[in-house]
């Protein structure tokens, strides 16, 4: 699906959170960044995978990582979803799929036999300097947190 793969630089995005803040790449200059992409807030398999991140969340910024999420859910969709699981990192309401786009994961899906366009749950990690350390394509929503600090 996506075209991006580990060495490339990460697409320079910029797009709102929950909250109506613009957030972009250069905010996370010298960090390490989890870049996780779902398909809509709220459902069940993006539910577990938002929860697996945010019990290991502790464990995650021990090793300097901030993690970020990504759906083109609206902006009080994703503040639903944050209230209702405690979610302690920020998500962004991409409605106009710029940087889902700009990451490609968004394309053709099967679902029950039916085919429709929609996002990859795919996940990308980012180094301090802005290149993809890994993408995670086939997301464990269980075991998330695993396939990410695999090490």
């Amino acid at each position: 699906m996506t075209t991006l793969k580990i060495g490339d630089k990460a697409p320079n995005f910029e797009a709102k959170d929950e909250k109506g803040n613009t957030v972009k790449l250069a905010d996370y200059a010298g960090k390490k960044l989890v870049v996780f992409f779902y398909p809509k807030a709220s459902t069940p398999g993006c539910t577990v995978e938002a929860c697996n991140l945010r019990d290991n969340y502790q464990t995650f910024l021990a090793q300097g990582y901030a993690i970020l999420g990504v759906s083109a859910d609206s902006a009080k969709r994703q503040q639903n979803f944050i209230n209702k699981n405690e979610l302690p990192f920020p998500l962004l309401a991409d409605e106009d799929k710029a940087v889902i786009e700009a990451f490609g994961v968004w394309g053709p899906k099967k679902f029950m036999g039916r085919e429709y366009d929609g996002i990859h749950r795919t996940t990308f990690v980012i180094d301090e300097k802005g290149v993809i350390e890994d993408v995670i394509l086939k997301v464990k929503t269980k075991a998330h947190t695993e396939q990410i600090l695999k090490d």
